[in-house]
């Protein structure tokens, strides 16, 4: 009886601690005085956020390919020659420490309401230190002709051994969930 007591204990506290994860928050903005259907093509920065010194990291690889297909896929053209817009993007990682606290139970053996057995209740709680990675993408698009800034999308969020495992996945579904936010179309109006 303690055992299950135990687990089922146990298993509320992780049930609270799962309900408190979150999604990561997806934030974007566009300046407002723009008329982005002036725009029809894109490229990218000859040297990104992403980039080694001398070389081109496998992130930017896959940052190049997620960004390309949402713009794409609502009509803008990809080009390396004159450009309207130009994206870039930066990536970091930083350790987190966050302390919460999860409920504990207490109990007793004895007599309760005339019936031996255990008998528990709610005790209070106690400290529970969460250390883990946090990932922070941003996707710059700016005009490239006065290179002003027109809209940014960031995406912070907990790095989960899932997305270390498969980092080509992650991007994509972080860069899907930034273009969301993006309601233009190539020389048309803005909403998709």
């Amino acid at each position: 009886m303690r055992r299950a007591l135990h687990w089922l204990c146990s298993l509320v506290a992780l049930a609270a601690l799962v309900g408190c994860a979150s999604a990561p928050e997806t934030p974007a903005d566009y300046d407002q005085t723009v008329d982005f259907a002036q725009y029809r093509s894109f490229g990218f920065f000859d040297k990104v956020g992403t980039d080694q010194p001398d070389y081109e990291s496998l992130a930017t690889r896959q940052l190049k390919a997620s960004p390309r297909r949402e713009l794409e896929a609502r009509g803008y053209r990809y080009t390396e020659t004159a450009p309207d817009l130009l994206v870039n993007f930066n990536a970091s990682v930083t350790q987190q420490t966050r302390v919460r606290h999860k409920p504990f139970y207490g109990g007793y053996y004895g007599y309760g309401y005339g019936y031996p057995g255990y008998y528990g209740a709610w005790a209070g709680y106690e400290p529970y230190v969460d250390q883990y990675e946090e990932g922070t993408l941003s996707i710059d698009i700016v005009d490239a002709r006065p290179k002003q800034l027109v809209w940014e999308g960031v995406t912070v969020g907990r790095i989960t051994d899932k997305a270390k495992k498969n980092r080509a996945t992650a991007i994509d579904v972080a860069v899907q969930d930034m273009f969301t936010q993006f309601p233009f179309r190539a020389g048309g109006p803005t909403g998709n």
